[in-house]
């Protein structure tokens, strides 16, 4: 009887720790400002539910063909740089939110980083030495910080498929000084390209898929247009037997949102805040409760939570508008 009792307690709990070892990642992409936070910027992002957060370093080139990366600087915004980084994840920390670490390049005038790509192997060279410099400086500091995941890079497909050789020896420099969790994050259309995937931890996707092109999609609409995506995911994540997680979701409150999702350049367009929330509706419908899905990152969150958003903003974020009560409900469900 006795024997039966401890076997019984000790199914119960390996029971509660299968549980919380496949908790989903309800995660939240905190935009860097100019400043250090509080607990005042990080409450609305505890009652949206959110247990993660992705924190964003940013390194600067001039131009697509330029190979000289730049990185914590003085120029930059605090929450921008090593020490911004720190501040802002210790203040999570202390609130018992997980952190992703998702250093991000930007092109002067906003060029899309996957068309990076050098005309030498000179050039080539340079912008490896200098990937390095960054991308190993926050692998130091995300070791620093005990964050969870680290992100070894965000939609760079052109320096990905050229340079393999490189990648695999970064990842195993990466290792070297990051103990944790790695992910990639990949555009939507360059995932099933990506060469390293068995060498890291997370199949990571920036997930705005193509889904409609009705002017107010219906949450049925998105959920028939997530169908040959999905699939498509699914086979990625069998071949390699990896968990899949969205380094970034999202849908603007405007007309025709599940169009063409990945365009934040055209402020113009009617706002619509119903199809906003049916895109987030759906794509929780269609992964959440899937056991090869670890969670996504919604995009985006500003810390001055009170200043953004609203009923008239027709961009990513959903804060102050209903999107935010929808993630809120999707996040706490078990």
């Amino acid at each position: 009887m006795k024997t039966n009792k401890l076997f019984f307690i000790l199914l119960i709990f390996i029971q509660v720790s299968c549980k919380s070892q496949t908790k989903k990642i309800n995660g939240i992409s905190f935009v860097a400002s100019r400043d250090s936070i509080s607990t005042k910027h990080i409450s609305p992002v505890i009652k949206a539910q959110g247990n993660y957060v992705a924190l964003m370093p940013f390194g600067f080139i001039r131009d697509l063909s330029s190979p000289k990366i730049t990185h914590n600087t003085d120029r930059q915004w605090f929450g921008e740089t090593k020490n911004g980084l720190s501040q802002y994840a210790k203040s999570f920390q202390n609130e018992e939110v997980k952190i992703m670490v998702k250093p991000q390049i930007w092109v002067w005038k906003g060029e899309y980083t996957g068309f990076i790509e050098m005309d030498s192997e000179e050039k080539w060279g340079v912008l490896e030495n200098t990937y390095s410099e960054f991308i190993l400086t926050y692998a130091k500091a995300a070791q620093d910080i005990q964050a969870d995941i680290l992100c070894i890079g965000t939609e760079l497909e052109k320096f990905v498929l050229n340079r393999p050789q490189y990648w695999q020896e970064l990842i195993s420099k990466i290792r070297k000084i990051y103990k944790g969790k790695l992910t990639y994050a990949a555009n939507w259309d360059e995932f099933k390209r990506v060469t390293f995937w068995k060498e890291i931890d997370y199949i990571g996707i920036d997930a705005y898929f193509p889904l409609s092109d009705k002017k107010s999609p219906s949450i049925k609409d998105f959920e028939l247009g997530w169908q040959p995506h999905k699939k498509e995911i699914l086979r990625i994540q069998k071949q390699f037997d990896k968990p899949v997680i969205f380094t970034e979701f999202g849908y603007r409150s405007v007309d025709f949102t599940g169009k063409e999702p990945w365009k934040s350049d055209r402020v113009a367009g009617n706002i619509n805040l119903d199809a906003q929330v049916n895109g987030l509706q759906a794509i929780h419908n269609q992964f959440w409760k899937e056991d090869w899905f670890a969670g996504g990152f919604i995009w985006k969150w500003f810390h001055e939570h009170e200043r953004v958003g609203g009923q008239e903003n027709n961009r990513f974020t959903p804060q102050n508008k209903q999107a935010e009560e929808v993630i809120r409900k999707l996040y706490q469900q078990k």
